[in-house]
């Protein structure tokens, strides 16, 4: 399994995650948990995460998962387009619409399949990396859990991907708008007991099979 685990955009150390993702070059952007913006912002955030991996030296193009929206998911349809990438990059955004987003294709399944089988590298920030935990209790501290946009399921997916055994804080004493908001998340973490990790804006934590590294 790997990941690259940053706090915001691609951190301070973007080379590793081309060191990462190895020979294959295909990254495909998860921009989801921003469905619930307005379409023209929308657009700009993607085409802002294209040009960033573009330029790192990715060919990057979107995969939204609205277009895999089906009874059951869409399995076929979905390896179809993983096939060839090295990269699945999730940007942030509001972690229970992209949770939603991931069950009503089939993504969440097929992404756990993936990396178990080492296939890709699952990289992202923010909202896009919270729902690989176990639950995404106390990310509602930060994050509208109503949101639903259009074509979505209202209902709310508390429980994660659980492909890390741990949370995952992002934007820790940093200068991001919703840092002040994120102690409230460590504390509501701590008062249940609930193991987690915290980045704080420019780190990543890198995970490649059983090791762990921590850039800044």
């Amino acid at each position: 399994m790997r990941l690259y685990l940053s706090s915001f955009l691609l951190g301070n150390r973007p080379e590793r995650l081309m060191e990462l993702a190895g020979a294959k070059r295909k990254a495909l952007v998860i921009a989801n948990a921003c469905d619930g913006f307005d379409p023209a912002k929308r657009g700009l955030r993607v085409e802002r995460e294209l040009e960033a991996l573009g330029a790192l030296g990715f060919w990057a193009e979107e995969l939204d998962l609205r277009k895999h929206f089906r009874e059951g998911g869409d399995r076929e349809g979905l390896h179809a387009e993983l096939f060839s990438a090295g990269l699945v990059w999730a940007r942030g955004g509001n972690s229970f619409v992209l949770r939603r987003a991931m069950r009503q294709s089939g993504f969440d399944e097929i992404l756990v399949e993936a990396l178990r089988r080492d296939d890709l590298v699952f990289g992202g920030y923010s909202g896009g990396i919270a729902v690989l935990a176990p639950s995404l209790r106390g990310i509602e501290l930060v994050n509208d859990i109503a949101s639903a946009p259009e074509g979505y399921n209202p209902e709310v997916i508390w429980a994660g991907l659980g492909i890390l055994p741990w949370s995952v804080v992002p934007h820790y004493k940093s200068p991001h708008w919703s840092s002040p908001g994120i102690d409230t998340v460590v504390a509501y973490l701590e008062n249940h007991k609930v193991p987690y990790r915290t980045l704080s804006d420019g780190e990543a934590l890198i995970i490649s099979g059983d090791r762990e590294e921590l850039v800044k």
